[in-house]
């Protein structure tokens, strides 16, 4: 039968364990858990169906991280995504510690279109509120990556971008009761990694545990960081149908911000700083408790219990004007001027219980995959606070002052969605599906002083249920290619920031909703022989009620900013991927090695389809319209290709990306302000490098080049926090890693 056949297929391209039931032709695959170890490839699509989860119809890519020719020991995410095209990265971190990517048109700051998870669930400071991944797993305690674009929307919920769920080792990969893995680093700039990590599997349990540490000075100046994590995970296998699992993470990491520059700076000397007492400190711990029942081949449920509890705490000089604004001792006291100390804490609970059963109708197989969610979230934020004139990580308030605004913060969600998989014919498959949504959230608190009495926020509390839909189709020509559809249906809640601004200066409007997405995906993906994987697609986002603030003028013509939803965007373009391993095209002996070619290109028509803008001008309101302006950070060209060569257990690769020019406003300013905040980002293209030995005695040898012709570029402007202005991105670093695992 067509579905055994391309079970098997799957099976040998992606090294997975499956269940199957001979009565029933069906695709019903368990959690991957031995995945990479037989094949060399970093990239694969994800099953039609894993554990409880439905992939048939979406576009969607699993990364290998063992198998990434990279840098995984500082996250370099243009290496790690580079065969997942449209993945556009800010690379102004060159610590890893904050990984900001997007696609689409979308904003990368801190992965915050994505809707983020660790081993399935929630990792944000708060999805519903303020989502932005603040924390993300050190990469060498990950075994594979998966990403969902839009249509994640129906099984994962809040997002316009899609779904990234970093799956964690857990020793289901291994093979003995104890087995250690343990990687040694070093690199530029001072860079130091340990990772250790104990792990193993028995017929009841299989755990792992790890604790990661890494520090650098880093590229620039003032550029300091470091980061330990600690992490284990156990599982219980009561029986072959049910089995429990414990995980608790703990991350803390405390980097020094460079700030950033003007444009006339950054020509100067990119690697310069002219902040030197700004730092960011963050810790986050994740628990979740996860219980999976296997009823039959055909029937599963899953539900996974989890907590996040994360605090954010920032101190530095940030003055009005900016960057061109030097920190200098004041003369008349002899000191520097007070930095300003800002606090957040996030306590978030959550539960997800999803359950899947495959039944027949006639000859033909389907699926049927639902769940339900229930999440609530608490942020309690502090701002403003007069703190020290040191030049440390100091959060102590100078005595007598107090918090300049003070803010809490909560969101409630339950949420209930249906994916069906219906077999129309062995070849055919249409998958529609629903999701119902309700979320209620509640502001209280001030946001500012007046004669040193506290601004009360105007009183904001709301609640709404809506449904969102999609339908994805599928048609396969042969056991190794198919055409696949998607339109889903996707929204991004009303923010936390959206709710809590300044009474005396702002006014929310009543009717304000949350911004909402439809995704649609056209492509066609497989594999030709054992010599081409390739997929291509077109895809179209429409983008609505996107929020923004407008100026007013009341009756007193007093002026005031209206936060309200000023207008819409569509992204339309082309995604493709394809690797080509010549030796095996050619029919060419593999004796004296292995050469491929990947290639990975987006092509992004991003544009504003109405954005309303009201500003003042002479002290009159001045409306403007950026329709068809470029939506900003939403590169048209994205390509990243590269060739590697392998020679039995030794591989080397060199890649190139490169990322066309963005606007960074949506007023599409082409010329750079004097403070950097805005201007036109060049095009940039970088060069990198790796090279893998792995022994036969479990020991593996690995070093590259990233940036190896040390271009000098940025990728981003902030107008805020950790700017303001140019932010620079690395350029040449060299790393060398020696690791060895028990075989």
């Amino acid at each position: 039968m067509r579905y055994s056949l391309m079970l098997i297929n799957v099976l040998i391209f992606n090294n997975l364990i499956a269940q199957t039931n001979d009565s029933i032709p069906v695709r019903v695959l368990s959690e991957i858990t031995v995945i990479g170890q037989s094949s060399k490839s970093d990239i694969h699509q994800l099953p039609e169906i894993v554990g409880t989860n439905i992939y048939a119809g979406k576009k969607s890519a699993l990364v290998v991280l063992d198998n990434v020719q990279g840098n995984v020991v500082t996250n370099t995410m243009r290496q790690v995504f580079s065969k997942v095209p449209g993945i556009f990265i800010w690379e102004s971190e060159g610590s890893g510690l904050q990984i900001n990517v997007a696609t689409r048109g979308l904003s990368p700051n801190r992965t915050w279109e994505f809707n983020v998870r660790q081993n399935g669930y929630d990792i944000a400071a708060d999805p519903f509120g303020y989502p932005e991944a603040y924390y993300n797993p050190q990469l060498q305690s990950v075994q594979r990556i998966e990403i969902v674009r839009g249509h994640g929307a129906l099984q994962y919920g809040a997002q316009i971008g899609g779904m990234i769920n970093y799956i964690l080792k857990n020793g289901s990969e291994f093979t003995k009761p104890f087995q250690i893995e343990t990687f040694q680093s070093i690199g530029s700039n001072g860079l130091f990694n340990t990772y250790n990590a104990v792990g193993g599997k028995t017929a009841k349990i299989n755990y792992y545990a790890f604790f990661d540490h890494r520090k650098a000075d880093g590229w620039r100046a003032n550029n300091e960081y470091s980061s330990n994590t600690g992490s284990g995970t156990f599982t219980y296998h009561f029986s072959k149908r049910f089995s429990l699992t414990t995980e608790l993470t703990r991350w803390h990491s405390r980097s020094q911000q460079p700030g950033g520059l003007t444009d006339d700076q950054f020509l100067q000397n990119p690697r310069q700083s002219v902040r030197a007492r700004n730092w960011f400190d963050l810790t986050w711990e994740t628990m979740a408790i996860t219980g999976d029942f296997k009823f039959s081949a055909t029937k599963r449920l899953n539900i996974k219990m989890f907590q996040v509890a994360g605090d954010r705490n920032s101190v530095g000089y940030f003055p009005g004007g900016g960057i061109v604004v030097a920190d200098e001792v004041d003369r008349s006291t002899g000191n520097y001027a007070p930095r300003t100390v800002d606090v957040d804490d996030y306590r978030n609970l959550g539960m997800e219980t999803r359950y899947l059963q495959s039944y027949k109708t006639g000859s033909l197989g389907h699926t049927l995959s639902t769940g339900i969610r229930l999440y609530g979230g608490k942020t309690q934020r502090y701002r403003g606070g007069k703190g020290s004139s040191g030049q440390d990580y100091d959060l102590t308030l100078q005595t007598g002052t107090t918090w300049t605004g003070a803010i809490d913060y909560q969101s409630s969600n339950a949420a209930l969605f249906v994916e069906n998989l219906f077999s129309l014919s062995e070849k055919f498959l249409v998958i529609p599906g629903i999701r119902y949504e309700y979320l209620a959230a509640r502001a209280s608190g001030y946001s500012g002083l007046a004669d040193g009495a506290p601004i009360s926020l105007q009183n904001q509390e709301r609640a709404r249920g809506f449904m969102i839909g999609g339908l994805g189709m599928e048609y396969t020509f042969s056991n190794s290619t198919k055409i696949y559809a998607n339109g889903t249906q996707s929204y991004r809640p009303v923010q936390f920031a959206d709710l809590t601004t300044p009474p005396t200066t702002d006014v929310i409007d009543p009717t304000l909703t949350d911004a909402r997405g439809l995704n649609i995906d056209l492509g066609y993906r497989g594999k030709v022989k054992d010599f081409l994987v390739f997929d291509m697609s077109i895809f179209n986002l429409y983008y609505d009620n996107r929020i923004g603030t407008i100026k007013q003028q009341r009756s007193d013509g007093s002026f005031y900013n209206y936060r309200t939803n000023v207008g819409g965007s569509t992204s339309s373009g082309i995604e493709a991927f394809g690797e080509y391993d010549l030796t095996k095209a050619f029919g060419l002996s593999d004796k004296h090695g292995n050469v491929s070619v990947f290639t990975s290109y987006a092509y992004n028509h991003a544009r504003y389809t109405t954005f309303k803008a009201v500003t003042v001008v002479n002290n009159t309101l001045s409306e403007t319209n950026y329709k068809n302006k470029q939506v900003e950070y939403a590169p048209k060209n994205i390509l990243r290709t590269g060739i590697s060569y392998r020679f039995n257990e030794l591989l080397t690769t060199l890649q190139y990306s490169f990322t066309s020019g963005v606007f960074t406003d949506a007023n599409n300013t082409e010329e750079p302000t004097a403070n950097g905040q805005n201007g036109k980002i060049p095009s940039y293209g970088v060069l990198d490098y790796t090279i893998r030995y792995n022994h036969k005695s479990g020991f593996t040898f690995k070093g590259g080049l990233n940036n190896i012709t040390d271009k000098k570029y940025f990728t981003r402007r902030s107008g805020g926090y950790p700017g303001p202005g140019v932010l620079p991105a690395d350029g040449r670093t060299l790393f060398f890693s020696v690791g060895y695992k028990m075989s």
